[in-house]
């Protein structure tokens, strides 16, 4: 049988149905035949304005799985960490609106449509969820009017990859119908960023389910895979059953609960992550996201508890190295050096800090001998991880070179040799000379 590439497309094209079966559906000629059903199961209303009709879907969550709903407004610091020079209304929870979409393609561009979509605020201690649903294309413009309506009741737009996704296509879609205006948010707030620094290296993973269980503690059960959501849809513009639909609108729910919940835990974490983070990895992350917008004292308080919270090796490297840069741009170089001193050896931090270490002792301290026996050192250490195999070829002669240039102007500037033959790289390999010229 033969695959037509268009067969999506052309699914989003009016169906065409007897006149008979229109009276007795009481449908416009262009609704799917299970659209009544759906909207029976869904207990969804037929709503109207003057680009015409789509269905809605509202449920109330009295609580979200032991997150606590955000009422009061939220602390400035953490909310600059999310978005720096954010408006007064981004303080305000009640000006929240959370959204996600279901779409007819995961690449976006502009043949895919947000044939759902979800919003969800703060409600009376729960959350309110609000789904807008088009039986088949024309309704398009009659669910970007509903969305543009709540959008200018709650200013502040909450998503997670909303800024890369979820907005941008509805944006389009806006002017692709030449007549409504598209809404314009004071403020846009995304949680995937804070989510990734806060919870990738311990998780890999930051899909939104991924952080519910690890993260909020609870698991949706049985869900709809993302992947088969086009495919569903279309089957249902094809005249196709719609129970299928249904386990996409729970989807969509969920991830607007999960949303909820985790910024939630994300700005408890922000605000107070001393009390608030639950290991070194969660305060590791705090500290990243305040040394990038610039905070560079509390990056340093959270780089050193982290620390002394035991972070795996690798993370633990990688903190001191944040931490030894911050105070060496402070001129803290008693820190900086300790630190240099603990991590130097045989990893991409550890030959960093030896070169940092000589960086300090020739040109602060004004000590060339000791600069080159660290530079030395690291030499002898950058040959046995050449040898073990734990440093790349490129690195290697890289790493290699820097030091052996900065070897060479030590030895200019004491006046006497301080390079020596280096041993051969592998049995029957000449050893080479090391002393360069500039």
């Amino acid at each position: 049988m033969s695959h037509d590439p268009f067969a999506q497309l052309k699914a989003l094209n009016p169906a065409k149905r007897r006149a008979v079966d229109t009276e007795i559906r009481g449908l416009a000629p262009d609704i799917p035949d299970g659209a009544a059903r759906l909207a029976e199961i869904l207990g969804a209303r037929t709503v109207r304005n003057k680009f015409g009709e789509h269905l809605a879907v509202k449920r109330w969550f009295s609580e979200l799985d032991g997150c606590e709903p955000l009422e009061e407004r939220v602390n400035a610091s953490a909310l600059g960490l999310l978005v720096p020079g954010a408006p007064e209304e981004a303080a305000d929870p009640q000006q929240w609106l959370f959204l996600d979409t279901e779409t007819t393609g995961l690449a976006g561009g502009t043949g895919t449509y947000a044939f759902l979509v979800g919003i969800a605020w703060w409600d009376a201690g729960g959350l309110e969820v609000e789904q807008f649903f088009m039986r088949e294309h024309s309704e398009e413009h009659s669910l970007l009017v509903a969305l543009a309506e709540r959008m200018a009741e709650r200013r502040v737009l909450v998503t997670f990859n909303g800024k890369a996704f979820d907005w941008p296509l509805l944006e389009t879609r806006y002017r692709m119908t030449r007549t409504i205006r598209p809404p314009a948010p004071r403020a846009h707030l995304d949680f995937l960023h804070p989510a990734r620094n806060l919870w990738r290296l311990r998780l890999g993973s930051v899909r939104l389910p991924e952080l519910e269980r690890h993260v909020l503690g609870w698991n949706r059960g049985t869900d709809v895979m993302s992947e088969l959501i086009p495919a569903i849809y279309f089957d249902f513009l094809r005249g196709g059953s719609p129970e299928p639909l249904v386990p996409i609108f729970q989807h969509n729910q969920m991830d607007l609960r999960g949303l909820a919940g985790l910024s939630s835990r994300v700005l408890s974490l922000l605000t107070e992550p001393e009390s608030h983070g639950r290991d070194a990895l969660e305060l590791y992350g705090v500290s990243r996201i305040c040394e990038r917008r610039g905070e560079a004292g509390r990056a340093r308080t959270l780089y050193e508890r982290s620390i002394a919270a035991e972070l795996p090796p690798e993370t633990d490297r990688a903190a001191r190295t944040r931490l030894a840069r911050l105070a060496k741009r402070e001129g803290d170089f008693a820190l900086a050096c300790g630190l240099w001193e603990r991590m130097a050896g045989n990893s991409r931090e550890g030959f960093e800090a030896y070169e940092e270490l000589a960086m300090y002792l020739e040109h602060r301290a004004r000590e060339p001998r000791r600069a080159a026996s660290v530079v030395k050192k690291a030499l002898l250490e950058l040959r046995r991880a050449n040898r073990q195999g734990t440093v790349s070829p490129m690195a290697y002669r890289r790493t290699r070179a820097r030091f052996e240039h900065r070897l060479t102007r030590l030895e200019r500037k004491t006046g006497r040799p301080l390079l020596e033959p280096m041993e051969p790289e592998s049995p029957g390999e000449p050893a080479e000379s090391n002393s360069k010229t500039e």
